[in-house]
């Protein structure tokens, strides 16, 4: 069951059995000017608006794969996705490769961001009257001038520097970096407590590490001043601080759902990060 409680805009919700997310459903890749117009609820009358494209952004120790839970739902009800793949080498970078597929996709659009995700998000958004909304799933939503990790360390919590398994790298100019994974065997408790654990040991062996960089780097626009934001919080989070969530989350006038799941909201909880991103959609239109 379900318990679902609303106190203006934050609906709190919790939850004692996690969706499973079965199969491998891949989002395809649609453009907007392609979804079939959909039917106003109240009247029954044809609604030749077309629905917005969902783009969504994994973070870091993630995939595209992630997604495929909310990816089947979205598409179901008649919305076209694309899952972004993040090179995760920091802010700047990896909005500057979203922001090349947010102007290949014609049509408004609903971006989400999960965890580092919302730092790429929030800048890559910024400036475009095409973008309706923005969805954070246990993400950052920095302002100019902080970083995640700073975000991280705002509030006590966060359990992953211990879990954290760091690998030298040599980067494409020469420079010696650090890719960031966690630890195999700790993945499950520190990123994915409430999915099934052979999701979870799948998740964990597929992971993209994230440059060390990217949570050291200042953020430097913040697209949700401007545009209408939704934020999914998740209240037994151990990498993001729920308490650093619900901060970020204030501060941006977002609509808050709270959820009581894991950092992997979105694989626990793939119908909930769902409604929340159908909200903002409908919210917008």
């Amino acid at each position: 069951m379900l318990n679902i409680k609303s106190a203006g805009k934050r609906g709190v919700l919790t939850g004692t059995t996690a969706a499973v997310v079965a199969g491998a459903a891949f989002g395809a890749f649609a453009l907007a000017g392609t979804a079939s117009a959909d039917t106003n609820a109240k009247g029954g009358k044809h609604d030749p608006r077309p629905k917005p494209t969902i783009v969504l952004e994994h973070g870091a120790f993630a995939d595209s794969s992630s997604w495929n839970g909310v990816i089947s739902r979205l598409r179901a009800d008649g919305y076209p996705v694309v899952a972004a793949a993040n090179p995760l080498r920091g802010p700047h970078y990896d909005a500057t490769a979203l922001r090349g597929l947010l102007d290949h996709i014609k049509g408004p659009k609903i971006v989400v961001g999960h965890s580092y995700g919302g730092n790429v998000i929030s800048e890559a958004a910024a400036n475009d009257p095409d973008i309706k909304a923005l969805v954070y799933v246990a993400a950052f939503l920095p302002a100019p001038g902080e970083t995640a990790l700073e975000l991280t360390n705002k509030f006590p919590g966060s359990t992953l520097p211990d879990a954290l398994d760091p690998v030298p790298v040599t980067n494409p100019d020469g420079t010696q970096g650090t890719d960031l994974y966690i630890q195999q065997d700790k993945f499950r408790h520190q990123f994915a407590a409430d999915v099934p654990r052979n999701v979870a040991a799948l998740a964990a062996a597929g992971q993209r590490p994230i440059a060390q960089a990217a949570l050291e780097e200042k953020a430097t626009v913040a697209a949700w001043k401007t545009v209408p934001s939704w934020d999914v919080v998740t209240t037994e989070d151990l990498n993001i601080p729920p308490a650093a969530q619900r901060f970020m989350a204030e501060r941006a006038n977002a609509h808050v759902t709270e959820v009581a799941a894991s950092h992997s909201v979105a694989v626990s909880h793939p119908g909930i990060v769902t409604r929340v991103i159908e909200d903002a959609a409908h919210a917008t239109r």
